[in-house]
């Protein structure tokens, strides 16, 4: 067997790693985990991020989402920040990992990249494809979940936090590029992007997200989980 690397994206306040982190306990608590390790389809259930998934990236993440005034990061420098952390990240942690037959759970890959820094700061796409593959040496996503939410709504929940990054203070119409990155990506791809409605309530997002990755863990692996008695 091998393992598979799944993504969840979207904009800011989109809810990304709070139902990375809820699939996450759903895969163990639903039997969903025990089920396809006793199947010898995967070893272990991994989660990471970008940046931050090493302790480079982590330093990384630091520099790329501190807001400063004094020195700000220029667009095409912030660009190979990302694409420095995610080298590192995807010979460190995401290739090591799948070789040994583990079920990937990441917080953002390329698809934000595209996003962020194509359609919402303009660089050129042709550019940022080719520094994806070279970052990534041409890893891709098996599954990419895309959770989509009104842009205003997602910025409002980001406020409410209290604290917001650099990328999260860019004004409104920056946001709006990104999401039409997503939804062009979406319609791109949909071999691997699975929109999912992020304008609902949060359990009724993760029932999305789990009768999702239940589809694709059968489609994969040839498995079921047994309807409860």
């Amino acid at each position: 067997m091998q393992g598979r690397l799944i993504v969840f994206e979207g904009v800011e306040g989109g809810g990304k790693t709070t139902q990375l982190r809820r699939s996450q306990q759903w895969l163990i608590e639903s039997g969903w985990l025990e089920l396809l390790q006793s199947k010898g389809c995967i070893k272990r259930l991994v989660t990471t991020r970008e940046p931050g998934g090493t302790e480079l990236g982590r330093q990384l993440r630091q520099l790329l989402l501190e807001q400063s005034t004094q020195d700000p990061i220029h667009d095409r420098a912030e660009l190979l920040v990302f694409a420095a952390d995610r080298a590192q990240h995807v010979d460190g942690v995401l290739r090591p990992q799948l070789a040994d037959e583990a079920l990937i759970l990441c917080d953002r890959y390329t698809d934000s990249t595209i996003a962020y820094q194509g359609y919402g700061r303009g660089i050129d796409l042709t550019l940022i494809n080719q520094l994806n593959q070279i970052a990534t040496d041409n890893l891709q996503s098996d599954l990419t979940l895309w959770l989509d939410l009104d842009v205003a709504t997602g910025l409002s929940r980001t406020q409410q936090r209290g604290t917001v990054d650099r990328i999260e203070q860019a004004d409104l119409t920056f946001h709006q590029r990104v999401q039409q990155g997503f939804a062009n990506l979406a319609s791109r791809y949909p071999q691997r992007i699975v929109r999912i409605n992020a304008n609902q309530p949060e359990a009724v997002v993760a029932q999305h997200i789990q009768a999702t990755l239940s589809e694709w863990l059968t489609h994969w692996y040839g498995v079921c989980l047994p309807s409860p008695p």
